[in-house]
């Protein structure tokens, strides 16, 4: 018997954030709007999502933040 299974992450784009200034690279432009979540996969179908986040991230340097 063959069982294939996996724990992944799963980040997706929501589209343009606020603009900010970065604390890590100085550079003032508009965040990325991002939604992150940890997935259980069974035969590569997703079964179980835990830890949603909603994030803001830097499009420079990729420094994240809680929107």
């Amino acid at each position: 018997m063959l069982l294939i299974f996996g724990v992944s992450d799963k980040r997706e784009d929501l589209g343009p954030g606020q603009t900010r200034t970065c604390p890590r690279c100085g550079n003032t432009t508009a965040w990325a709007r991002i939604r992150t979540s940890r997935r259980f996969t069974l035969f590569f179908i997703p079964v179980i999502r835990w830890g949603r986040q909603e994030l803001e991230a830097c499009t420079i340097c990729g420094e994240a933040a809680r929107a």
